[in-house]
């Protein structure tokens, strides 16, 4: 970052997962790839659990089935240096004002 820019002029790429109509925007450093093996295993399998991080670096669990409907999209988004992926470091919560 150049001294006249700032994080408000830096984009990053923010992957979007849909399921069944339920948004869950990804945190930064989420293995697509894996995460799409894994939303194929379970739907395969009959129902399994499938476990990755969201925006704020939390965990979230999502109970996939044949029936289950997941939609996958990136767009770009303003830079935020909070969205490293980290569960151990969340923010965002009733207590980040």
């Amino acid at each position: 970052m150049t001294d006249n820019q700032t994080t408000e002029d830096q984009t990053m790429v923010r992957t979007e997962v849909l399921v069944n109509g339920e948004s869950f925007p990804l945190a930064q450093g989420q293995d697509l790839d894996q995460l799409r093996r894994q939303f194929e295993e379970a739907a395969r399998d009959g129902a399994r659990f499938v476990d990755f991080v969201v925006v704020g670096n939390r965990s979230t669990s999502v109970l996939v089935s044949p029936r289950t409907e997941v939609v996958i999209s990136t767009s770009a988004v303003q830079f935020d240096p909070r969205d490293t992926g980290d569960d151990e470091n969340p923010y965002g919560g009733f207590f980040d004002l």
